[in-house]
């Protein structure tokens, strides 16, 4: 593929994603053009390829539609699949998320109850989501305990002491951490966690 030929391609692709992005929002042309400052024409002329791609109404168009320049001319990647490190000794996999430095998705099965005291809890900075997938998983935060069934889900700031673990047989769960959060439970792991 030529130069030119990737340059037509994501041309092309930014015309179908301002088209996608408006017509989900339910907004006509008109509507559009308007939040952006633009003519109906230009913006018809735009997404039909007939007037050329301009950084600055890239700029405003972004805006509009409520998204980032980045993600309205963010090509596919060719490496879409990624791979787990394995931490068997754990139980855990760990996937990085692609596009968003410092995040990661946890996926562990959990063998033993949470600490009730919370001296043996950890507290860090961050924020942490998690789903339980399959089993009873139970959920300390500082001193109340939560109980969360398969397919329900916690978000919750890691500053407040925490720990999760069973109820009675074993659960599996998958976590999001962000950057804090995954820091705060390596230093942990460190420690011989």
């Amino acid at each position: 593929m030529t130069q030119g030929d990737e340059d037509e391609g994501l041309d092309g692709l930014v015309r179908k994603r301002l088209r996608a992005l408006r017509v989900a929002q339910g907004w006509s042309l008109e509507e559009l053009a308007s939040r952006a400052g633009l003519s109906q024409s230009s913006l018809s002329r735009i997404e039909n390829g007939q007037r050329r791609l301009a950084l600055d109404q890239l700029v405003t168009l972004a805006r509009a539609l409520d998204t980032s320049l980045d993600q309205l001319v963010e090509t596919a990647a060719d490496d879409v699949v990624t791979s787990p490190t394995v931490d068997a000794a754990r139980g855990r996999l760990r996937w990085p998320v692609k596009g968003e430095p410092g995040v990661s998705v946890l996926r562990q099965r959990l063998t033993e109850p949470p600490p009730d005291d919370p001296a043996r809890m950890r507290a860090h900075p961050g924020r942490e989501w998690l789903v339980v997938l399959s089993g009873v998983a139970i959920l300390m935060l500082g001193h109340k305990r939560i109980r969360l069934d398969t397919n329900q889900a916690a978000e919750f700031p890691t500053m407040m002491p925490h720990a999760i673990g069973v109820e009675s047989g074993p659960c599996e769960v998958l976590g999001i951490f962000d950057r804090d959060a995954r820091r705060g439970h390596q230093r942990d792991a460190g420690k011989g966690d």
